[in-house]
């Protein structure tokens, strides 16, 4: 069961592109013939420099090992080149090619990964997503839009969801935190006010920020929206500051939740120690794969700190986090892309099942999906731009903020 042949895919989702602008699969065959399908969920370079990074990450360090041996093949890589810390690209793309092994172990065994990572500790796995518009609406106010936002949050619960995520504090730029602007803070206690009149008590409101602001900004922000008892306040500062989580925790009622750009569970480590959050949001293509992920579920059980693995990526990403979450005692809850995503389920056949508000673990072997390569393959993503891009301008201080809400700009 030695790694033998590698294939990638890099594939760009048809509008409206919910999940990133591409996806990259990467597809392990062994010697003795099984295939397993892992995802890397990394954008800090374009897809062709990142297909090199994964080509040499696996020639150098996985091709011929034993699939088994994932421990060896992650201290490898950790530490290539003299390093022994968290790199966001290589450790991203050994982390696809994790996933991958564990599918191949799976299928292997004739177990689902879950029943390898310690058995099913959970039936089904609550699950959350983003507010997204009703299939058909392209007006761009929806993003900042109390009303829109309240609407799509009903629709949801409608549906099953127990808890909705949004993000109207905008923007995401380059240049570090920042304090938001007043009109910012205002448009951000009226989505919480709308929404929690709309939904009651039946969902929990996740407030997302992606990271934007300074500590001294991000508390001012979070004391604004405390009224409403968000379930958590997400990624309030940079992910390069990683003491001051702490100071903003000290300062708010609400949860801090954080982790989709950690990398290892060395950068988790740091929040946990000083309190800085309590809820960790890894995104399992970046992390460095299933088992550290694993690893990091455990370290956080004395610390009472609670597990939501992180999604805006592909639906392989996705079934890991499943895995992991089916596993582990610690889970509050897992994204997903709507009920699953339209394109999401088509590129794995339909296999995972997602139930008023749950997502089923997969019962089959491995990871449980079926991979559609020719669809894979019929969407190629061929440019050069990078899986999300943040602004170079600045925070807009006299006209407004506006954002995305994900989607990835036009190509043109």
């Amino acid at each position: 069961m030695r790694l033998k042949d590698l294939q990638l895919f890099t594939v760009a989702p048809p509008a409206p592109g919910w999940g990133g602008r591409y996806w990259t699969f990467v597809k392990l065959t062994t010697d003795d013939g099984i295939e397993g399908i892992g995802e890397c969920y990394v954008s800090t370079v374009g897809p062709a420099a990142m297909k090199a990074v994964i080509e040499d990450v696996f020639t150098r360090h996985m091709e011929g090992e034993s699939a088994e041996n994932i421990e060896l093949m992650y201290r490898r890589v950790y530490s290539s080149g003299f390093t022994q810390r968290p790199d966001p690209t290589v450790m991203g793309a050994f982390a696809g090619l994790e996933i991958a092994c564990w599918d191949i172990l799976g299928k292997a065994r004739n177990r689902p990964v879950w029943a390898l990572l310690g058995g099913k500790m959970n039936e089904r796995i609550r699950a959350y997503t983003y507010l997204y518009p009703a299939p058909g609406d392209t007006d761009p106010d929806f993003w900042v839009n109390p009303d829109k936002a309240a609407e799509a949050a009903l629709r949801y619960v409608g549906l099953g969801f127990t808890a909705v995520k949004f993000d109207p504090a905008g923007p995401y730029t380059i240049r570090g935190g920042h304090q938001p602007a007043m009109s910012d803070i205002t448009r951000s206690v009226a989505f919480c006010k709308a929404i929690r009149e709309a939904v009651g008590d039946r969902a929990d409101l996740l407030f997302g920020t992606h990271g934007q602001f300074t500590t001294a900004g991000a508390i001012r922000l979070a004391q604004a929206i405390e009224p409403y008892q968000p379930l958590w306040f997400e990624e309030p500062i940079p992910p390069d500051n990683l003491l001051e989580f702490a100071e903003v925790s000290r300062h708010t009622s609400l949860p801090i939740a954080t982790g989709e750009r950690f990398t290892t569970k060395t950068e988790f480590a740091t929040v946990l120690r000083t309190g800085g959050a309590k809820i960790l949001q890894p995104a399992l293509g970046r992390l460095g794969g299933i088992w550290e992920a694993k690893k990091l579920a455990a370290i956080a059980e004395p610390f009472n700190a609670e597990m939501a693995p992180h999604l805006y990526a592909g639906p392989v990403e996705w079934a890991a986090n499943i895995h992991l979450a089916t596993s582990i005692p610690n889970l509050l809850i897992a994204e997903t892309i709507e009920t699953g995503g339209s394109f999401h389920q088509a590129l794995i056949n339909h296999t995972i099942t997602w139930e008023d508000g749950y997502i089923l673990p997969p019962e089959e072997p491995g990871l449980g999906i079926e991979f559609n390569e020719a669809l894979a393959l019929a969407h190629p993503y061929e440019g050069s731009r990078l899986h999300l891009e943040m602004q170079e301008a600045p925070c807009d201080y006299r006209h407004g903020n506006r954002f995305e809400g994900g989607a990835p700009s036009s190509e043109t």
